[in-house]
């Protein structure tokens, strides 16, 4: 274990936040966009995509937005810590994850657009633009752009308390324990504490996040007038095994952003950390 783990750790400025959850959002939706394309048609019932291309449509549009989501996920809990800890010292587990799902919950105002976006994207084969537009003047603000903005709110919540709370958490846990094969290994715990998160948040959350895609893909209400209504159609009808559709691909996509996003801010606080000018002398 290195020393930077046993004194108080550095907490990054909320530009040094935004710049690492930037990055994070980014390459890990570039990487796994056909795990999202596959979750959407799984979850909506619709064809998989044919052709290479179609399984990167929505891609601009969900990297493009994903990346400042993210990044405001990120800065939002770094300002969150400091405000619990004064900077003063090292955040409790508990605090650690308390924070996460605090920062999660605000980003719903981001991320329930874009989804809806992305999901009316690919549904009506348009553009970024013309899809906007489409939804704005068909359907207006809150019954359009924000539709499914209170299952976001409980998906993100426990989505960036599992990325940001639990991951690192878990990590840490690892890395010092006597196992071998996680003993001081920051990839290895890493991954596995990621993993181990990944599958918590994705058990957590898919229920309202497939009860969120079938209300938001539904904009004319004609099946799912709210995300309650999706939710007990698919328990009632259909079993609670339809409520985890495309759990798999959604599973395996937040093993791996929990995994990339995680570690690339815990190397950044570490390398900021053993940096750091000891002023207690």
């Amino acid at each position: 274990m290195s020393e930077s783990q046993t004194k108080v750790r550095a907490q990054l400025t909320p530009m040094e936040n935004l710049l690492v959850g930037a990055a994070g959002g980014m390459l890990e939706t570039t990487i796994q966009m056909p795990l999202l394309t596959l979750k959407f048609a799984t979850q909506e019932g619709r064809p998989l995509p044919k052709r290479l291309p179609e399984w990167y449509r929505g891609l601009g549009i969900q990297a493009g937005t994903l990346a400042p989501i993210t990044a405001f996920q990120v800065m939002v809990n770094g300002m969150i810590e400091k405000a619990v800890t004064g900077g003063a010292r090292n955040l409790t587990d508990l605090e650690t994850i308390g924070c996460a799902m605090v920062a999660g919950g605000t980003s719903a105002t981001l991320y329930g657009p874009v989804d809806l976006i992305m999901i009316q994207q690919q549904k009506r084969q348009l553009g970024v633009f013309d899809t906007v537009k489409y939804i704005s003047n068909k359907f207006g603000i809150t019954n359009g752009i924000f539709r499914g903005f209170w299952s976001t709110v409980v998906r993100e919540s426990i989505y960036t308390g599992g990325y940001l709370g639990i991951a690192p958490v878990l990590t840490k846990t690892l890395s010092n324990s006597d196992m071998e094969m996680f003993k001081g290994k920051d990839y290895a715990s890493g991954l596995a504490g990621s993993t181990i998160a990944g599958v918590i948040a994705a058990v957590l959350t898919h229920p309202a996040d497939t009860s969120k895609t079938c209300m938001q893909a539904d904009l004319e209400q004609k099946t799912y007038p709210t995300a309650r209504a999706a939710f007990f159609d698919h328990l009632n009808n259909k079993g609670v095994t339809s409520l985890y559709k495309g759990g798999f691909a959604r599973t395996a996509r937040l093993c791996g952003a929990f995994f990339i996003v995680s570690t690339l801010r815990e190397k950044v606080i570490q390398y900021k950390t053993d940096n750091m000018v000891d002023t207690s002398s």
